[in-house]
This record gives structure tokens, C-alpha cells and sequence, in this order.
């Protein structure tokens, strides 16, 4: 996307130079997720692959006459507190691991924040610690579990 703001001071550029900026960081974003899954896909008969992406923040391209990030949480507008996450499992992990996407796809309108992550992935990667907290990991409702060599839905 052009004309694109090669400034760091924003008052010197149009805003739709920031944000053809913007787009063109999503497109990148885009090809690099995209090829990942591709390498990942193409490994799957050797290992179970899963990839899963979580932006750290959001931006803001004007709204309230704001710019880029990093506004107090309380201040902050929804632009910067809702952010891209993205979830790709291999069919052999979701096998091994008992993932459900079906109900994955039913529940990604849940409410969730970055709090989750940490929980998330040791429940995918099947890691036993007493700081996992299943209710903040968003993939158990979603998940089976072996316990003592039987399958059950956590």
C-alpha cells in the first residue's frame, strides 16, 4: 500500500500514509504466518505441529486523534486492547492431543485476554505444573485429556 509514512514523527505524515504503513506490516505479517503453517504442514507426517500467534498489542491509526500504542490500559481505546490471535493444528496433533477445532470454531468469541496464554500452552503442550489454571486456558473446553491411560473431556 503507498504513499507510506517513512517518518517516525507521525505529525509529519498523512494518515493514510500511517496506515498504508500499517496494512503493509499486516500483509508481511500475513506471509510470514502463512509460510510457517506451510513448513509446518509439510512436516506433519514427521512430527505433530501446531503454531499459535498472539499479537502483544493493538494500534491505534487516529482514532480519538491517537497514534500507535501504549496508552494506560484504563485510557486506552478498544483499537489497542483487542488484538489478532491465530490457532493452526496439525490433523496429527489434533489426534495426539485430542484438540477439537469444531468447538474451538464454536467458542472463538470468547472473551479472552493475554492472561490466558501462559495457561494455554501448558495445557497444549500437556505440561503438569501446580500454576497451570485450567480456567484460564482456552483450549481445555476443547481439549480430551488422558488420565492414567484413559481418555477423558477435561
Amino acid at each position: 500500500f503507498t504513499p507510506v509514512c517513512e517518518s517516525n514523527a507521525l505529525n509529519n505524515c498523512s494518515r493514510e500514509s500511517i496506515v498504508n504503513g500499517y496494512d503493509n506490516t499486516l500483509v508481511y505479517t500475513d506471509h510470514v504466518l502463512s509460510t510457517l503453517i506451510d513448513l509446518l504442514r509439510n512436516n506433519q507426517d514427521k512430527v505433530d505441529t501446531a503454531m499459535l500467534y498472539l499479537s502483544d498489542h493493538g494500534e491505534s491509526l487516529g482514532e480519538y486523534n491517537l497514534f500507535l500504542h501504549g496508552t494506560p490500559y484504563m485510557l486506552a481505546p478498544e483499537q489497542q486492547k483487542h488484538v489478532a490471535m491465530l490457532a493452526w493444528f496439525s490433523d496429527s496433533y489434533q489426534k495426539s492431543f485430542s484438540v477439537d477445532t469444531h468447538c474451538l470454531q464454536l467458542s472463538r468469541e470468547k472473551p479472552l485476554s493475554q492472561d490466558n496464554l501462559f495457561h494455554s500452552m501448558l495445557g497444549l503442550l500437556e505440561v503438569k505444573s501446580k500454576v497451570y489454571n485450567q480456567d484460564l486456558d482456552m483450549f481445555a473446553g476443547c481439549r480430551a485429556a488422558v488420565i492414567d491411560g484413559v481418555l477423558a473431556k477435561e
